[in-house]
């Protein structure tokens, strides 16, 4: 219920109710708003300064993962480059050699690929049973046919049952009728495929298939990769080589008449902006740390206001155990890079953030040989990568625990909570003070009003009983 306005003058008393009412109740409201006013601010800016700090933790981790990609190394310290890449590709590892390789691509490894006889059409029934599917000499793969099954229907139980497993079967029509068509991804010689089980599914794997509509490969069995390295001639079961030269993978893409040039050497462009990444993305991080726990200085050097997570002890913890990992020495391994300061990374004192030396950086790859060790550095069992993630997990949290930055922003939530249930308990108090004040001093009012009206009335009364006894 709405409270009774009030005139800014009493009508009966002539004082200034409204200004009374509000002046008692703000009495009364003003010191716990402020405190409420306080602490809400307080809560609002460390809620947003432990969202920026798990923003900025997750945007860390996510470039580490990134750098620590086990399918794209991002610290090699060679590089592979080839003179042709729609024939071959190479990708060097730390224990290439440097130097020039000559590839010839005479054959690539092929997967085996066979039909069924021929049906009239993909709705052409097929008898419910056991299909066995053999590649080489593995194991068979046993795909369960169900009574009233279609030729289509075969198909999805195939790519169901035995998709895991590299096999992929379809429906393609010759033009006389439809065939099922098996695929591996599995390529080399001996991996030719064989069906059994169902009659009218068979397929040898080693007979190639008849135009009058045998079942067989379609076009060749499996093959091996056949390729020449420096005058060399080598197989390989798959077009992935990665054995034929120590350190060195090559992917052969297409038959080639005339050889590739596959040139080896020091990765120093490519290691400088991996290093370069990681100083970044640490930096990033540090910046946000202190955003929210320093207080930064205006252009006289006073300090400001301080932030929202001034001195708080979980973030003091945080910086401390990711620089821990800075100046950490690298575990196990007998080389001579040990420490990021040999590359050229050295942390600010003043800031915390890392500085990185190019020229002190090349000097150590070029000069000091240390190229190969970076990616144990940062990538090895116990490397600075794996370090720095361990050292955020107690902060992040994962694999199902919670994490201090999760743990302190339901604390604040709940604080939230609390200071929301106490502004709302304020409001109704003050509403509920205004209302009964107002009442009050409407009935003062009005009495004041009543009394003042009867004065008149009686000097009234007095008055003219004066002026009567004055005429007569």
């Amino acid at each position: 219920m709405a409270s009774p306005i009030l005139p800014g003058k009493g009508l009966g008393s002539g004082l200034d109710t409204a200004g009374i009412v509000k002046a008692l109740v703000d009495a009364e409201r003003l010191p716990k708003q402020n405190q409420l006013d306080r602490q809400t601010k307080s809560n609002t800016a460390s809620i947003s300064a432990i969202g920026s700090l798990k923003s900025a933790l997750a945007a860390y981790k996510t470039a580490l993962e990134k750098l620590n990609d086990k399918n794209a190394p991002a610290f090699l310290g060679y590089s592979a480059t080839t003179s042709d890449e729609k024939t071959v590709k190479a990708t060097a590892t730390n224990s290439a050699v440097g130097g020039i390789y000559s590839v010839t691509v005479n054959r690539l490894a092929t997967a085996s690929k066979v039909a069924s006889q021929r049906f009239g059409d993909s709705s052409a029934p097929i008898s419910a049973g056991t299909l066995n599917i053999t590649q080489g000499t593995g194991s068979s793969i046993p795909v369960e046919i169900k009574p009233g099954a279609t030729l289509q229907s075969v198909r999805d139980s195939i790519n169901n049952q035995a998709g895991a497993s590299g096999i992929m079967a379809n429906i393609i029509n010759d033009g006389s009728g439809s065939r099922l068509v098996l695929t591996s991804t599995t390529t080399g010689e001996k991996s030719d495929i064989s069906v059994s089980g169902i009659p009218e599914l068979a397929i040898d794997g080693t007979t190639q298939m008849t135009a009058g509509g045998g079942a067989g490969y379609i076009s060749a069995m499996a093959e091996d990769a056949e390729f020449v390295v420096d005058g060399m001639t080598l197989t390989s079961k798959s077009n992935k080589v990665e054995n034929a030269v120590s350190g060195l993978t090559f992917e052969l893409v297409a038959k080639s008449a005339t050889p590739t040039t596959i040139t080896v050497g020091s990765n120093t462009e490519g290691l400088k902006k991996s290093v370069q990444g990681f100083v970044d993305a640490y930096n990033a991080l540090v910046k946000t740390i202190n955003t929210v726990s320093m207080a930064s200085k205006d252009p006289s050097g006073k300090p400001g206001d301080p932030p929202a997570l001034s001195g708080d002890p979980a973030v003091r913890s945080m910086l401390s155990a990711l620089r821990n990992e800075l100046v950490s020495p690298a575990a196990g391994g007998s080389g001579q890079l040990k420490v990021l300061s040999q590359l050229g990374i050295n942390t600010v004192q003043e800031t915390g953030l890392l500085e990185f030396d190019s020229s002190k950086f090349t000097n150590a790859i070029d000069k000091q040989k240390l190229g190969g060790e970076v990616q144990n550095l940062f990538n090895g069992d116990g490397g600075m990568l794996d370090r720095m993630t361990k050292a955020m997990e107690p902060f992040l949290g994962g694999s199902g625990t919670t994490g201090v930055l999760d743990a302190r922003t339901k604390v604040l939530e709940s604080a939230k909570n609390s200071l929301s249930i106490q502004q709302s308990a304020l409001d109704s108090r003050v509403k509920s003070m205004t209302d009964s004040l107002t009442k009050k001093y409407n009935n003062m009012d009005t009495l004041v009003g009543k009394l003042n009206a009867q004065r008149d009335s009686i000097v009234s009364i007095f008055e003219a009983m004066a002026a009567q006894q004055k005429n007569s």
